[in-house]
Formats: structure tokens, C-alpha cells, sequence
């Protein structure tokens, strides 16, 4: 059997937190994006007659 985990340590707390910071700070420097995430493949227009889709 294992023992329990008494729970995290000093370091462990520290390196989440720092993490927590990074992604924090990353979110805020890529928002707004430009535009939201396309979750369908949109329609072929006029200009796109020369790509072949697959779907």
C-alpha cells in the first residue's frame, strides 16, 4: 500500500503558480485575436474554384 500525501510542497505550490502566471500572461498578449476560431470548413467561394476540398 501506498501512504497518503500529506499534500503539495513548497516547490510544487511555486511551480503551479509560476505556470498559472505564464499562461495568465500569454492570454492576455494574444487577446482579442483577430478573428474566432472557424469550427465548420466554410463553403468554396468563387476564388477557391481552382482548390479541391476534401470533407
Amino acid at each position: 500500500m501506498t501512504k497518503p500525501r500529506a499534500g503539495p510542497t513548497p516547490e510544487e505550490i511555486k511551480e503551479k503558480r509560476d505556470l498559472e502566471e505564464a499562461l495568465e500572461e500569454g492570454l492576455e498578449e494574444t487577446f482579442p485575436g483577430s478573428d474566432p476560431v472557424n469550427v465548420i470548413q466554410p463553403a468554396p467561394s468563387r476564388g477557391d474554384g481552382h482548390v479541391k476540398r476534401s470533407g
